[in-house]
């Protein structure tokens, strides 16, 4: 006796399959005309503008790597501006993650009106860039502005916020920290999501608050913390409104932004190639940090149910 391998059954197609594959990619189709229209098609062509001489109101003259040359040998203001958004970007996502994580512990609060709180904190985010700016613009003022009151009252001398080199860039810094209210309410999740008996056994093992915190809360945080590093990173390399609004690149070009030299590039100078090249220069910038924090994540980065040797 031979025992005979029954083949598994075809499935069969449904009778509406075409008509439910087909309805399927026009409801997608919106989406996917709009990121190769939109998205890929301005990347490709500026990938292109990129090896060319092009000022807008002529033809684009093909001269391969020459901006990428130029941008790194004889344009000053570009190791400038990149400085300038490095430290920015430095001192942004170090005081929004210590900030963030401030505020998540107190929003997660067993207290009466938490809703409210946690309301109020998420405000900054639905004002405008351009208002807020306008806004922070009026609060950082010498002569009539609120915050230089307060320091009036308290008797100590006013600050020149904006019109001083040395604390302009801090200004922007704060203004920027206040409105990053998304980092906030994703800690607050974060931290939601942190199992209690993990805080409980640390208490019962006779852990302090502080001891709970960075052995319990921090480890168990660091997912989100790699993501809010990460997307803070992004962000800050892309700063530029409040920067033209409020300073215009300076006092003394204190706040002359990599996006605001290349702004000027574009549509001041008309060097629409060049400010192509640019930034193509800074989207490796984000992709080589952003790869870097990916690969450094498995030293400090733990997810729970994680096995580690």
């Amino acid at each position: 006796m031979t025992a005979v391998a029954s083949k598994p059954p075809k499935s069969q197609r449904s009778p509406t399959f075409w008509r439910d594959t087909l309805r399927g990619y026009l409801f997608i189709l919106p989406v996917v005309l709009g990121l190769l229209i939109w998205t890929f098609g301005p990347m490709i062509a500026s990938a292109y503008y990129s090896l060319t001489n092009y000022k807008i109101i002529g033809v684009p003259e093909f001269i391969g790597f020459q901006n990428y040359i130029e941008l790194f040998t004889k344009d000053k203001a570009f190791i400038q501006s990149l400085s300038i958004t490095v430290r920015f970007g430095i001192m942004f996502v170090i005081l929004s993650q210590i900030v963030g994580i401030g505020l998540g512990i107190l929003l997660t609060q067993k207290v009466r009106g938490l809703t409210i709180f946690r309301t109020i904190f998420y405000l900054p985010i639905i004002v405008p860039a351009a208002a807020s700016a306008v806004l922070w613009k009026y609060l950082y003022n010498k002569e009539f502005g609120p915050i230089s009151s307060v320091f009036q009252a308290l008797g100590l001398p006013s600050i020149n916020w904006l019109g001083s080199p040395e604390s302009a860039l801090f200004a922007l810094v704060i203004m920027t920290v206040w409105g990053s209210a998304v980092t906030t309410i994703i800690y607050v999740a974060g931290l939601q999501n942190i199992p209690e008996d993990l805080i409980d056994a640390a208490k019962i093992d006779g852990a302090n608050g502080l001891q709970r915190f960075w052995s319990v809360t921090i480890p168990m945080l660091s997912p989100t913390i790699f993501f809010n590093v990460v997307t803070g990173i992004i962000g800050a390399f892309q700063f530029f409104v409040p920067a033209f609004i409020m300073t215009n690149g300076g006092p003394a070009k204190s706040t002359y932004f990599y996006n605001f030299n290349l702004y000027e590039k574009a549509f001041k100078w008309l060097e629409m190639g060049y400010a192509s090249a640019m930034a193509w220069v800074l989207f490796a910038i984000i992709i080589v940090l952003t790869l870097f924090i990916f690969r450094s994540s498995p030293l400090w980065v733990y997810y729970e149910g994680e096995v580690r040797s």
